[in-house]
């Protein structure tokens, strides 16, 4: 919070932040059911990311599902994010605990990037048919967190921390439309313009777009040099041919 508002130019400490947020009761809020429902029939994959260094952007993608409750009612979130950057690339939400709701929101993140690995958990929205088959199709790795291994996921929980006590604890959505909506404000605040201390202060957003600039920019100067390499290679041929 004290960067967040030094960006936007108030002189403020941490200190000053602590006292004032416990004059007007800002506080943390803890609570959260269990969602986890496997399909024996479903193949489950290994864990992939024990001791492996993600180095990159698009080097891991994760996903989960949480439980939001509204004032009439309750909804699920989906979201796929990426986990070096922090980035959430998509997100959907559902009113029952479906597939096609995580499907859309897989195909939705695939339109514009894929990952080298896909991390979930072992939930049957994740092992069924129709998901994985997405994944194949784009030659993508999968892993798969252990039964009851919340911290294997850890970033995306990380995420739903904060989705909760930032938004949703502190508002009332009265419908679906509603949710949704203040979602997607939320998660282009998360990306664009909420730094994370784990980033060094940077957004997702700053993070995960300049590496993939960079990347186009190598790519554009190998493909410089190789254009470069061959025309001289000609022009010497010629010139001794």
């Amino acid at each position: 919070m004290k960067v967040m508002l030094e960006r936007k130019r108030h002189k403020v400490n941490h200190k000053r932040i602590r006292r004032i947020s416990r004059k007007i009761g800002i506080e943390a809020i803890h609570p959260k059911p269990k969602l986890t429902k496997q399909f024996s029939e479903h193949r489950k994959y290994p864990y992939l990311l024990r001791d492996l260094s993600i180095d990159r952007p698009d080097h891991l993608w994760c996903s989960d599902i949480t439980y939001i409750r509204m004032k009439y009612g309750f909804v699920y979130l989906v979201a796929i994010m990426d986990w070096f950057s922090r980035y959430v690339l998509s997100f959907e939400v559902s009113t029952t605990l479906d597939k096609e709701f995580c499907i859309k929101a897989l195909k939705i993140a695939l339109s514009s990037s894929k990952p080298e690995i896909f991390n979930s958990d072992q939930e049957v929205q994740f092992t069924n048919d129709e998901f994985i088959a997405c994944l194949k199709e784009k030659e993508i790795w999968i892993s798969m967190d252990g039964r009851g291994r919340a911290h294997d996921n850890i970033f995306i929980e990380r995420l739903w921390r904060t989705v909760k006590y930032e938004e949703v604890y502190l508002n009332e959505y009265e419908t679906v439309k509603e949710a949704v909506s203040w979602f997607g404000w939320h998660f282009y605040f998360y990306n664009n313009e909420r730094p994370h201390q784990t980033l060094e202060y940077k957004t997702p957003c700053e993070i995960y777009q300049n590496s993939h600039i960079k990347q186009i920019l190598f790519i554009l100067r190998i493909d410089l040099k190789l254009k470069m390499s061959t025309l001289l290679m000609l022009l010497f041929c010629l010139y001794n041919g």
